[in-house]
C-alpha cells in the first residue's frame, strides 16, 4: 500500500528577506519557520530544506540498515546516524555524508561495513538522491 506524506509550506515577501513557515501536514507532529539566511548561513531556530533532508535521509537509512542487519541475522542493539547535507548557494545541494554508529553484538566489521554500504545505496532516500554523491564512514561501538 503505498502512502502520500505531505508538508506545506507558506512563504511571504521575496527570497532574500522573505520567510516561511512548514507545516507537517500528514503527521501534525510539528512546524518549522524557514527562510533564505537559515539556508545560506545557518541561523538557529529557524530550519532549512537540507537540515530536513538530513533528517529524512540518516532516519530512511537507520531503518534500512536495521532491517539489513536483522536479515543478516546480527539484530542492532542501537544504531545513531547522522546525516550531513551540504548546500553551496551557488550550487545547489553538493553531497550527504552519513556517519553512522551501531552496537551490533556479534558481528564482524567487515559484514558491519558491507551492510552500511547495502543500506547507503538501498534506502529510498539515498536513491532519491542519486544526483550528488553520497559517502558514509560506519564504526562499531
Amino acid at each position: 500500500m503505498a502512502i502520500t506524506s505531505e508538508a506545506t509550506t507558506q512563504w511571504r515577501g521575496d527570497l532574500q528577506s522573505g520567510s516561511g513557515r512548514l507545516d507537517l501536514d500528514s503527521s501534525r507532529a510539528a512546524q518549522f519557520n524557514v527562510d533564505w539566511r537559515a539556508r545560506s548561513e545557518g541561523v538557529a531556530a529557524t530550519t532549512n530544506p537540507e537540515e530536513l533532508l538530513s533528517a529524512a535521509h540518516s532516519s530512511c537509512f537507520a531503518m534500512a540498515f536495521t532491517d539489513l542487519l536483522s536479515d543478516f541475522g546480527m539484530p542492532a542493539e542501537s544504531i545513531q546516524v547522522t546525516a550531513a547535507v551540504t548546500f553551496d548557494p551557488d550550487e545547489g545541494i553538493t553531497g550527504s555524508h552519513l556517519l553512522v554508529n551501531g552496537n551490533v553484538p556479534g558481528i564482524e566489521d567487515h559484514d558491519f561495513q558491507h551492510l552500511a554500504e547495502e543500506a547507503k545505496r538501498t534506502c529510498p532516500i539515498s536513491r532519491a538522491l542519486v544526483g550528488i554523491p553520497i559517502t558514509i564512514e560506519a564504526q562499531l561501538v
